[in-house]
């Protein structure tokens, strides 16, 4: 029995992975890893063949895409912004955005989505974009480590994952910046759109059958606040924003903006034909 791995962050956006994992409605296998490092690891995964379908950040993927990973999108995820929270040390003395231009950021990896936001936070306040400075702390967990010491510091993670953390104490949130784009894209590796063409068709179809069913359970976001241990009102509150893709619709003009935004922070140094970057087999451009 054909066997497909299928990785993604440990967060609430997943959810309909999990769902629609526990049915088990395939004759082939699924198994599902969280990869808590976030897109950055995910794409390492990709590239050395662990994983056959990453769950990534539509920023991190494009970058990773113009770098040659061996990789294509099959659809949104996730059609929404994300909103990244931007996080100091409760202790530290920091208070302005402005003070943060001095201080390292925090990023889970080179490439992540806490190293590809910081250029953008830093481009839109009109920092020297050449003088950030970055200090590689893993995931979550390296953060939280890492500002124990109260040492002047920033970390952009997801708002609602880190809002435990600001809860209790542990973190300051100083600001937020949503992205410019979708924020997650489903992306398969050549091998697996080459050898499983017909087990991630099925595998989309029913992702996006799963997700329009959540969306209209009167129970998602008690679900939510159980499974991820978040408060009811926050869970509430993102699902007000939230927009799952429930088809392989993508949009033309988004990904060739986003690829702009990118070129114009210094991230990637050339933009790729649309169809590079999606397999036509599954989406469809519109």
């Amino acid at each position: 029995m054909k066997n497909i791995t299928i990785t993604g962050v440990p967060e609430h956006f997943n959810f309909p992975w999990i769902k629609l994992i526990e049915k088990k409605p395939f004759k082939f296998n699924l198994t599902w890893k969280e990869e808590p490092k976030g897109s950055g690891a995910m794409i390492q995964s990709l590239q050395n063949g662990e994983t056959d379908v990453a769950i990534l950040l539509t920023e991190s993927y494009l970058k990773a895409k113009v770098e040659k990973l061996k990789a294509q999108a099959i659809g949104y995820h996730v059609k929404s912004p994300l909103t990244w929270g931007i996080h100091v040390p409760s202790g530290s003395e920091v208070t302005d955005l402005a003070e943060l231009q001095n201080h390292p950021f925090l990023i889970s990896r080179l490439g992540s989505g806490s190293h590809l936001m910081a250029f953008l936070l830093a481009k839109q306040k009109g920092w020297a974009l050449e003088n950030l400075k970055f200090d590689i702390i893993g995931d979550l967990n390296g953060a939280r480590n890492s500002f124990a010491t109260n040492q002047p510091q920033a970390f952009l993670w997801e708002k609602y994952t880190t809002k435990p953390f600001v809860d209790n104490g542990e973190f300051r949130r100083i600001g937020s910046i949503p992205t410019p784009w979708p924020c997650f894209v489903i992306v398969a590796s050549h091998n697996a759109l080459e050898n499983h063409t017909e087990e991630l068709k099925q595998l989309q179809k029913a992702l996006y059958e799963t997700t329009a069913s959540l969306k209209e359970e009167d129970t998602l976001a008690e679900d939510l606040s159980k499974h991820y241990q978040l408060k009811l009102e926050d869970i509430k509150s993102w699902l007000k924003d939230l927009n799952w893709a429930t088809d392989p619709n993508m949009e033309k003009i988004t990904l060739l903006n986003t690829m702009t935004i990118l070129e114009e922070l210094g991230l990637i140094d050339q933009e790729l034909p649309v169809e590079e970057l999606v397999d036509l087999n599954f989406v469809k451009l519109t």
